[in-house]
């Protein structure tokens, strides 16, 4: 449908697609912390985190080295794209995991759902870094630890305090049923935008949100995760859409197989070479450890970065 398909629409407003891009990135996290269960934590919060976070650095610098070498970029941009494509897809690795049918050990699943859940905020705090490293020149390390402590720890009492102030809200307010998601909704959006606002991570306060909403009491839960769900696809697909409008296919000719480089870089070294590394003290099995470093799908987050 873009300039270059047969609907010849052009759309080059890269300040609307950051801002839709955005919004969908909110509503796709709410969802991922409101569908985790606290329970999956105590099973494998430890293999889960590391993946998360060192994990996530581990993929950034190979893939960083791939696209340096590969795309002639220099290592800040080269390091900017193995941060971009650093993060799971939440929604497509749930629904594999869930609808799928496949069997598998509560620890693999709770690591799986749990890293794919939380390590988005660090992939996407790990791209701001480099963004400003490649506008601005690099910080000292002082700062760049002064600013991811601040992002954090913001993000998270935001987002802790903002899901106690959603489920006290819906609680109380005796809403009907069917109003209820408009609340869940426009709670998440605001929760996002203020700690933004305010110097915290945003995208780690929504998630934070979803996840102390999703594991207490709260009225009509089921019904809120069905809205959610479909919610979150919807987001997927709108984003999908907009960033193909956003893309221009003539210029791919140029880049497309050291791109595709890349891409081979990053799943058959990259991610295995960040799983293997990060489970090693943890005791999973060699086709554990394999087949979590098979679902390490990319999807609308690496887009929108």
């Amino acid at each position: 449908a873009g300039e270059d398909g047969i609907g010849q629409i052009s759309f080059n407003d890269a300040g609307s697609a950051f801002l839709i891009g955005s919004m969908a990135l909110a509503v796709i996290l709410f969802e991922s912390g409101f569908d985790t269960k606290l329970a999956s934590y105590k099973a494998a919060a430890w293999p889960a985190m590391t993946l998360a976070t060192i994990g996530v650095a581990v993929t950034t610098g190979v893939v960083g080295v791939a696209a340096h070498w590969l795309l002639g970029l220099d290592w800040t941009e080269a390091l900017l794209v193995g941060a971009a494509c650093s993060s799971t897809d939440a929604a497509a690795v749930f629904f594999l995991l869930r609808v799928g049918g496949i069997t598998l050990r509560d620890r693999v699943r709770s690591t799986l759902e749990i890293e794919s859940g939380s390590n988005d905020p660090v992939a996407i705090m790990l791209t701001i870094l480099l963004v400003e490293a490649a506008t601005h020149g690099l910080a000292s390390p002082a700062a760049i630890v002064g600013e991811l402590a601040l992002a954090f720890a913001l993000g998270g009492v935001m987002g802790l305090a903002g899901g106690w102030l959603l489920v006290a809200f819906i609680n109380k307010a005796n809403f009907e049923s069917g109003l209820n998601p408009v609340v869940t909704l426009t709670f998440a959006l605001f929760i996002f935008a203020a700690t933004n606002v305010l110097g915290g991570s945003g995208y780690l306060a929504v998630y934070a949100a979803g996840l102390y909403a999703g594991n207490v009491k709260l009225r009509g839960a089921l019904e809120l995760r069905r809205f959610h769900s479909g919610l979150t696809w919807l987001s997927q697909i709108v984003m999908f859409v907009m960033l193909g409008l956003l893309a221009t296919p003539r210029e791919f000719a140029g880049m497309i197989l050291p791109a595709l480089g890349v891409a081979a870089v990053l799943i058959l070294v990259a991610r295995p070479a960040a799983v293997w590394m990060c489970l090693l003290p943890f005791r999973f099995s060699v086709r554990e450890t394999s087949f979590i470093a098979w679902v390490g799908l990319r999807g609308g987050v690496a887009l929108v970065l």
